[in-house]
């Protein structure tokens, strides 16, 4: 007598991956509903075409079912319905938490969007705060396939907490490739920051590993999920701070169905002019300096004089005569007001024709809105208004500062002693905007005074990340960009590098125009491992006293190793030794040895890659300047030369800051290898 085959169904593990083949299919049904959408009548015009294709196309995008991501990541099943009244001894719903929302033919939800309200607890509840679950099911995969799951029964007080292994795999787990999203590993003091408000500024101070950029990425998609409609008007943007940066997180956001987000670096925003010369670390940071605001305001309201004639205006056979007392009294009155420039500058005329309509009603008259407009346009009323309130070129105008002394000593007397006056005019005069090399901080500059000129564009939400590295007058740049919205600032004072580096976050809040904004902290690390965090640790007391140290969360240790070395051949050696490894693996050097260290490696046969390039299976190596290596992570790293580091920067603190961001690059090992010797403060 034969035993009756098992139905695979009884087993959790099958229905589970029953379920995720079904929603799968559910998720490429919904993509072809929209490929299937048929819009030649429902648009009035070619214009409405245009834009409602582009966003049926942004949809297919986001529908994308990627083979090597998970649909769906963890499972709730709550004890009651969610805001449901419920009969006593009935059961709880059932929900999986997944990156996008998925349904079936019906509308019901196979997959809840892990921003959705009912996913919430999948992040923070606990024993002690149950939240209403009784039971949290994570999921493990590899290469997209489902392949474990644990469970926690959050409501049994027999059952004890423990860390979970499926959550330590997933954030130790190797990567290949550009940055992942987070979505199945976000910690409860994680998701407090990215659930904040909208309306809110929030600066997250983070330590290496401890995952400030995910966060404020994962906010980013949150505000996009929560307040669509609102951002969709005003416009998102994630400033990074270099391109290698953001080629390293442009996968984040649409791996989580976000399209419409822009990235740039601070120079992308200010490019008003073409950056082709550098300044000195002196003269860069007094351009820096939140003081050159001032100097560049006195500047431009300089051109403004005060009248001394009057003001004729002829229409037809009449004469209105404008006094110059009154003509001042106006000027002053926008003066007080303390509008924009160029604002002032086009309210002018239309008070002058104000003034002129008064004495047209008082005759008798009665001029309406088309006369004030014509009185505006006169011949007479337009060569008082250059006179008084002439158009300002902002590059024009910072140009003369910089290469007129006079100019600069009349508005930056009281602002700006004789030496730092001297530190920042050019050598040699200029003789146009197009000849002059301009520096980054020039450009700054200019995008400040266009600013005082005529208002900047305001989005609804911006992220700075490692804004540690930002000058004053940067960070205005950047407030400019969300005086009507928020911000999302992310950085670490220990990882400043710049001669100008943030010295404390409510300075930085501050110029930014956001002094409003909440402080936020996190210590916890979770990619980068114990051995490596405690050994960069030892620089904090002398690059940032004061700050918290990150404590690893991670069960494994880490590999860790000093070696002393007698030349680039035992470099090369550390290298190929991990890339024996599962990963990437990141040689990170001073950017003085690069070019010695790239000819050892191709002497050795060995492919490697620069800072931005995505690595293969085959070329999973990336050669590192490090002044590049902020912001980017590799599974395994060789530190080469940690001296050289130190001594490639103007000064011990910020060569020590640099070095610290070299040692905390790696995930799962660092191999730090020097033929001279170490710092003293690593002893």
């Amino acid at each position: 007598m034969s035993t009756p085959a098992a139905d695979p169904l009884d087993d959790p593990l099958a229905r589970e991956r029953s379920h995720l083949a079904s929603s799968r299919s559910a998720l490429r049904a919904m993509r072809e509903d929209v490929q299937s959408l048929d819009i030649k009548d429902v648009t009035a015009n070619w214009v409405n075409a245009e834009i409602l294709a582009r966003q049926i196309g942004d949809r297919i995008k986001a529908l994308a079912d990627l083979s090597d991501t998970p649909l769906f990541f963890g499972r709730l099943t709550y004890l009651h319905a969610p805001g449901v009244e419920q009969a006593e001894g009935a059961e709880g719903e059932q929900f999986y938490i997944g990156r996008r929302h998925v349904h079936d033919g019906d509308g019901d939800p196979m997959v809840i969007d892990w921003r959705a309200p009912v996913s919430q607890p999948f992040y923070r509840a606990s024993k002690k705060d149950p939240l209403d679950v009784s039971l949290r099911r994570r999921f493990g995969y590899t290469g997209g396939e489902l392949t474990a799951y644990e469970d926690e029964h959050l409501m049994d007080p027999a059952e004890a907490a423990a860390t979970s292994k499926l959550l330590q795999q997933e954030i130790e787990r190797p990567r290949v490739g550009p940055m992942r999203d987070i979505v199945a590993t976000i910690q409860p003091e994680q998701d407090e920051i990215v659930r904040s408000g909208l309306g809110g500024t929030v600066c997250v101070q983070g330590g290496p590993g401890t995952g400030k950029t995910a966060v404020g990425l994962h906010r980013v998609a949150y505000l996009l999920y929560a307040h669509r409609e609102r951002l969709a008007r005003t416009g998102t943007l994630v400033i990074g701070p270099n391109r290698s940066f953001l080629h390293y997180i442009e996968q984040v956001l649409p791996a989580l169905g976000e399209l419409a987000v822009r990235q740039g670096t601070v120079d992308d925003l200010v490019a008003h002019v073409e950056v082709r010369g550098t300044d000195e670390a002196p003269a860069a940071v007094i351009k820096g300096d939140a003081r050159m605001a001032e100097v560049l305001r006195k500047a431009i309201y300089s051109h403004v004089t005060l009248p001394t004639e009057p003001v004729m205006v002829v229409r037809g056979s009449r004469r209105w005569r404008v006094p110059a007392y009154e003509l001042e009294a106006i000027v002053r009155e926008l003066l007080d007001r303390d509008i924009r420039y160029g604002a002032a500058r086009e309210a002018l005329p239309q008070r002058i024709a104000h003034a002129v309509l008064v004495q047209m009603e008082r005759s008798g008259e009665a001029p309406d809105d088309r006369v004030q407009d014509a009185v505006a346009r006169n011949a007479a009323v337009k060569a008082a208004v250059k006179a008084m309130w002439p158009p300002v070129e902002p590059a024009k105008l910072v140009l003369r500062l910089l290469s007129d002394a006079d100019f600069l000593a009349a508005h930056a007397d009281g602002i700006l002693d004789e030496d730092e006056q001297k530190t920042i005019l050019w050598a040699k005069p200029v003789r146009s905007v197009k000849a002059a090399k301009w520096s980054a901080p020039d450009a700054v500059l200019i995008d400040e005074a266009t600013d005082l000129v005529q208002r900047t564009h305001s989005l609804g939400h911006v992220v700075l990340d490692e804004a540690q590295d930002l000058s004053p007058m940067q960070y205005r740049a950047v407030g400019r960009r969300c005086t009507t919205g928020s911000a999302t600032v992310l950085g670490d004072l220990a990882q400043g590098t710049t001669p100008w580096a943030t010295r404390s976050w409510d300075e930085a809040l501050a110029h930014l125009g956001k002094s409003d904004g909440v402080i936020e902290e996190l210590t916890a690390g979770f990619r980068v491992p114990t051995d490596v965090i405690t050994y960069a640790s030892r620089l904090l007391p002398h690059i940032a006293p004061g700050l918290t140290p990150v404590a690893s969360v991670r069960e494994n240790p880490g590999f860790f190793d000093l070696r002393s070395v007698a030349g680039t051949a035992e470099v090369v050696a550390a290298c190929e030794e991990l890339l024996g490894n599962e990963g990437s693996t990141g040689l990170i050097a001073a950017d003085a040895r690069i070019p010695a260290l790239a000819e050892a490696l191709t002497a050795a046969g060995i492919g490697y890659i620069d800072p931005g390039e995505e690595t293969t299976v085959n070329t999973r190596l990336t050669l590192v300047p490090a002044s590049l290596a902020k912001g980017l992570e590799y599974d395994y790293v060789v530190l080469d030369e940690p001296q050289a580091v130190v001594d490639g920067e103007p000064d011990e603190r910020t060569g020590l800051r640099r070095l610290y961001v070299a040692l905390t690059r790696a995930v799962s090992g660092l191999i730090v290898t020097h033929t001279a010797p170490l710092p003293s403060q690593l002893a």
